[in-house]
């Protein structure tokens, strides 16, 4: 199989550090505004998305999927308040700003 096949890099962990991440998780921190509870939850979502492999829940793994969004937005709203600002901005902004940023 091809690595490079995939939308996303495979993430390699050597000696408990991760060396590669997946390129379709969005970035937040350093982000001018802050990110907003919803763009945390976008990306809480689209982890849960990328580690499940449900990309739309059935009646069946809803709640799973709901819970770990909701878990995991709380782990990342507290990892992004207690990390040191960034001194360089992100890149690129999260898909929602995006999407107002290109609205007439």
């Amino acid at each position: 199989m091809n690595p490079h096949s995939d939308l996303c890099l495979r993430t390699v962990i050597h000696f408990r550090r991760i060396v590669a991440m997946c390129r379709n998780i969005t970035i937040l921190r350093g982000l001018e505004p802050p990110a907003t509870q919803e763009e945390i939850e976008a990306a809480a979502l689209q982890f849960v998305r990328k580690v499940s492999g449900v990309q739309k829940p059935s009646s069946i793994t809803k709640e799973a999927i709901e819970e770990a969004v909701s878990q995991i937005a709380i782990s990342t709203g507290l990892l992004l308040a207690s990390l040191p600002p960034r001194k360089v901005p992100p890149r690129y902004d999260p898909p929602l700003r995006r999407r107002t940023q290109s609205a007439p």
